[in-house]
């Protein structure tokens, strides 16, 4: 990142290393599920395609990273296993999570050992039996004429044994013919399989040894010889000694990596594109700033503050987002891993859902991939340091960049850029761009140079009556008397205390208050 006086605060970030010899679990969990699966009317009490369709995501999981070697589901949950020895982002906690999460919320889980492993995974698939079982009665009592409420009520502190002879003799179910995919969850793990790798001169195909994921079900997935007959879990991950005997889920709840951010401290959650470069190159991205793509950013960032109101402002340039919370937030108990996992997951989402508005002729190849991280800033004069380092860094790089690429569009190769770029000042640069025809940096795209911000605004304002201050992109066209509406700002200096200070009333105008009080 580009150096500046405002570095300071990257010094209230804090490392979250999982240390050795410690297994680490990445278990993730549907947000608001129920809600999702009635707006897409799910089959109750399973949908096969909607389950299908959580294992295909997670085969593409292992897929897409080596170092997970098993993962176990059911409903809108997955476990994903990563072998002992692994580095995955340096083993740090919001890294790790923030990657593998897609619109779920993750906890990351500390596993001391092997059998501490063992033993959660015995866990998980006793709640999907247990959780089935009932939500199997529950839905075929509602289908027979009962309201959801007097179904709960007879189900209430009913026993396994209990629950199977009601499904039995009331509606013929036996439970234990029903798809083992709904009873016992799904497991996706790595087997190997001969591939043709490539073909020699002659045309004869050359094989090689690979590992690709596979689907199976098993209604132990914690037993020894479930383990044993997979070569690569006994390889990556160890040999299970002995059979589960009694779970105690407080016991494997203890190792639940929670980090629990400082009360009364701003909390930013800055989420950067994963591997962007190589997703720029692939959807052909235009260079040096793709105004769309951009846009897109933007979208996602109001996507945000529309669905989490305790988001107060936000501050975007490339692939990057920072989210600011309001410092009383009690957004997720303040869990670092919670809050991170479902900005960036929700992020993501939208992401997706909206490429086609801004891309119409250009087809997604492949889901991006976002990682975050939570940093707490104690005093609201640090945080807005941080925001202007962040357009700093803005400022530096895009002029770095529009050089570098009027540089490669002239013939230079992308070497020859980057030594003829190197150790040049920003007056240099000036010059260098006005050489390719760019007079005047400052005329660019305000979004290119100084990037965009989100918040939130209250108006008052009556018809179509518009506000006159100038810098807020908004356009109200219903008769209200007070209008909360999430406005998108494009390219103000951040960094000039006149902006705080001018800020609408919202609650980002704290910045200022806070500022005027201290």
């Amino acid at each position: 990142m580009a150096n500046s006086k405002y570095e300071y605060v990257k010094s209230f970030e804090v490392e979250d290393e999982i240390m050795f010899p410690n297994l680490i679990v990445v278990r993730v969990g549907g947000r608001h599920f129920q809600r999702f699966s009635e707006a897409h009317e799910f089959e109750k009490p399973n949908d096969e395609k909607a389950l299908k369709l959580m294992s295909l995501c997670a085969t593409s999981v292992l897929q897409e990273y080596p170092d997970i070697v098993f993962s176990f589901g059911f409903s809108d949950e997955y476990s994903f296993v990563f072998k002992q020895t692994t580095k995955f982002y340096q083993r740090r906690a919001s890294k790790v999570v923030s990657i593998i999460v897609s619109f779920f919320t993750s906890v990351p889980i500390v596993c001391a050992s092997l059998e501490v492993l063992q033993e959660y995974l015995a866990w998980r698939q006793q709640h999907c039996h247990i959780t089935n079982q009932h939500n199997t009665c529950l839905w075929e009592l509602v289908k027979s004429g009962k309201t959801e409420k007097e179904a709960l009520d007879i189900l209430k502190g009913t026993q396994k044994q209990e629950r199977n002879e009601l499904l039995f003799q009331q509606f013929g179910i036996n439970y234990r013919t029903l798809p083992q995919m709904f009873r016992q969850g799904s497991c996706v793990l790595k087997t190997e399989v001969e591939g043709i790798v490539k073909y020699s001169e002659n045309g004869t195909p050359i094989k090689r040894m690979r590992k690709d994921p596979t689907t199976v079900h098993s209604k132990n997935i914690a037993g020894r010889s479930f383990w044993n007959e997979h070569q690569s879990l006994l390889k990556d991950l160890g040999v299970f000694t002995k059979d589960v005997g009694k779970i105690n889920s407080d016991y494997i709840r203890s190792f639940l990596f929670e980090s629990k951010l400082m009360a009364s401290t701003w909390i930013v959650i800055r989420i950067d594109g994963c591997h962007f470069h190589r997703f720029s190159e692939v959807h052909d991205f235009e260079k040096p700033n793709d105004e769309q793509a951009l846009n897109l950013m933007n979208s996602c960032a109001v996507a945000v503050l529309q669905e989490f109101p305790d988001v107060v402002f936000s501050y975007g340039v490339s692939d990057e987002y920072s989210f600011v919370l309001k410092k009383d937030s009690q957004f997720c108990q303040r869990k670092a891993s919670n809050i991170v996992s479902i900005v960036v997951s929700f992020f993501t989402s939208v992401y997706v859902m909206n490429w086609k508005a801004f891309f119409p002729q250009k087809e997604l190849k492949y889901c991006p991939a976002f990682d975050g991280r939570a940093v707490c800033y104690p005093s609201t004069e640090i945080l807005r340091d941080y925001l202007a380092w962040r357009q700093v860094d803005c400022h530096i790089n895009n002029q770095y960049n529009t050089c570098f690429w009027m540089l490669v569009k002239s013939g230079k190769s992308k070497s020859e850029a980057q030594r003829a770029l190197k150790g040049t000042q920003a007056q240099e640069k000036k010059e260098m761009l006005a050489w390719f025809g760019i007079d005047d940096y400052n005329a660019l795209p305000a979004m290119f140079r100084q990037g965009s911000s989100v918040f939130q605004v209250h108006i008052i304002c009556s018809s179509t009556e518009i506000p006159s201050t100038a810098f807020l992109n908004i356009a109200i066209q219903k008769k209200t008397v007070h209008d909360m509406n999430i406005s998108r700002m494009i390219g103000k200096h951040i960094v000039a205390e006149k902006y705080w200070l001018i800020m609408p009333v919202a609650c980002i105008a704290r910045f200022s208050l806070a500022l005027k009080s201290n």
